[in-house]
């Protein structure tokens, strides 16, 4: 789900809504372009709110560092 989506929905929505005079019995083609059409905006805004979510976010680095040291007990050391 996300602005490729939505703008799909807003597009075959539209279509059904205006330009199709078609009728099925039983169906209102024009209603379900409507309802496409308002599924494509609820989807193209959420789309957009987790994009910017996305970018607001910070990542954070952390290295290690090793130090290769000899430790010897002092046992060894004689």
């Amino acid at each position: 789900m996300g602005i490729g989506l939505g703008i799909f929905l807003l597009v075959v929505g539209a279509i059904l809504a205006f330009a199709v005079d078609y009728t099925i019995q039983g169906i209102d083609v024009t209603t379900i372009g409507y309802i496409l059409l308002a599924g494509g905006v609820l989807s193209l805004l959420v789309g957009l709110v987790l994009n910017t979510q996305r970018t607001n976010t910070t990542h954070r680095e952390v290295v290690d560092r090793h130090e290769d040291r000899d430790i010897r007990r002092r046992d060894d050391i004689r």
